[in-house]
């Protein structure tokens, strides 16, 4: 008999605990479904939007961890993401021409889109001497084949106008919220301008303007932005890997000539040029990183543009002195 009652009373308590939980699950699941679905395109228009955003979104980015950027193809899953979402961050360019044939085939009215390029004045992909694929155009070809550089938001000034703009859009899709949006991107502006008296203090007070990339070079808008000057091996959206004789040695020469302290790589790169550089001139090697995407275990820990542009900060004090 007793058996009999515990069994009861165990049965009992497991029912109990099954509904509360179904229950907790529904709940979470309506709250889920009411927030606003956003899905961006890449790991900036990630970051801005989520925090603009806050809590009041499910912010999720199409383009995986860990993953090259530029050769990105999006899947099914991915198309159906964007067909559903609310809002729809992307960057732009070349090299998201996808993006404009998803657009195309998705009846929805009512979703808000927004192409980060679109919010700043965009500067052409500029080719520097020694780069490998030196593109020299005749002034019919360059009218013809201008090419824009994609990476607009390694300016922090840039992304401060890119957040400004995200805010507006989510508000557009959420007036409710759109006090906590206009005051969320007011806060993430104030760091990114801290982030820019930092940038401008380093290179004001630094020994030299040069900075060398043993990699392809994506900061036109940051280097435009501080006045700075960049050699590097490929212009930011290359597809080649193997540099040529003439620019390997172009670099070389341009570290032992200058005394440069520091050759450049970027995230997610083979980094084997800016080995060959280092050993040849004895030079320090360091991460300058672009912010296009990040490591698997970044984006676990929840790093963010901010804090990758901190270390650039410190990366960059070594780079000019």
């Amino acid at each position: 008999m007793n058996n009999l009652k515990r069994l009861i009373s165990f049965m009992l308590m497991f029912a109990f605990i099954v509904m509360t939980g179904c229950s907790v699950s529904r709940v979470q699941q309506t709250e889920q479904s009411t927030k606003l679905k956003v899905v961006a395109s890449n790991f900036p228009a990630y970051d801005f939007a989520r925090a603009a955003a806050g809590d009041n979104a499910q912010v999720i980015m199409l383009l995986p961890p860990g993953s090259e950027s530029h050769s990105f193809d999006p899947t099914p899953q991915n198309i159906i993401a964007i067909e559903e979402c609310d809002v729809f961050i992307y960057n732009g360019g070349e090299s998201e021409n996808w993006v404009s044939d998803i657009l195309d085939s998705i009846d929805n009215s009512s979703q808000k889109r927004i192409a980060m390029m679109d919010c700043v004045e965009t500067l052409e992909e500029e080719f520097t001497e020694g780069m490998s694929g030196n593109h020299k155009h005749s002034e019919e070809e360059h009218d013809e084949d201008e090419e824009y550089d994609e990476h607009v938001w390694t300016s922090p000034l840039n992304a401060e106008k890119i957040v400004t703009q995200i805010s507006k859009i989510l508000s557009d899709a959420d007036p409710e919220n759109s006090e906590v949006y206009c005051q969320n991107a007011m806060e993430y502006c104030l760091q990114l301008e801290e982030l820019d008296n930092e940038f401008k203090e380093i290179v004001s007070t630094g020994e030299r303007k040069t900075l060398v990339f043993g990699d392809r070079m994506p900061f036109r808008y940051f280097i435009e932005e501080y006045d700075l000057e960049a050699v590097a091996a490929f212009p930011g959206c290359a597809s080649e890997t193997e540099p040529s004789a003439a620019t390997v040695a172009f670099l070389i020469d341009k570290v032992n000539q200058e005394h440069i302290p520091a050759v450049l790589h970027l995230e997610l790169s083979n980094e084997k040029l800016t080995d060959t550089i280092c050993q040849d001139t004895g030079t320090k090697r360091f991460l300058l990183h672009s912010c296009h995407n990040v490591t698997k275990d970044d984006f676990d820990a929840g790093k963010t543009y901010i804090d990758l542009m901190r270390e650039n900060a410190n990366t960059l004090r070594e780079a000019l002195n």
